[in-house]
């Protein structure tokens, strides 16, 4: 599992995660990934694009770090096109919690807003 980061406009912060997040994935970057979107004090955009297939672990990240940033009142949105990852993440009900878009684009105009 492969971490990018990078600055957005709102202010705003854009995580890109490519590879598997599974049980090694998660553990490569879980505390990059909490330091990165939970300590910025920041909305933040987490990219799933090139993500190949989430675990449990993987949605336990997600979910721990949606529930931080609603405390801390910060939103955290993920791109996530159509396909096998997103299905998963629907079946796992993670759209009721986390905004998902299909494209980037959407997901930048409502972190604009």
């Amino acid at each position: 599992m492969e971490m990018l980061v990078t600055e957005l406009p709102g202010p705003a912060i854009g995580v890109e995660l490519v590879g598997r997040l599974d049980t090694l994935g998660v553990d490569a970057v879980e505390t990059r990934f909490n330091a990165t979107a939970l300590a910025s004090g920041q909305n933040a955009l987490v990219d799933m694009s090139r993500v190949e297939f989430v675990s449990s672990m993987g949605v336990r990240l997600l979910i721990t770090a949606a529930k931080t940033m609603k405390a801390r009142q910060r939103r955290l949105l993920m791109v996530v096109p159509e396909g096998p990852v997103r299905e998963m993440l629907e079946t796992a009900a993670i759209d009721t919690l986390i905004p998902m878009f299909v494209r980037r684009e959407e997901a930048l105009a409502v972190l604009a807003r």
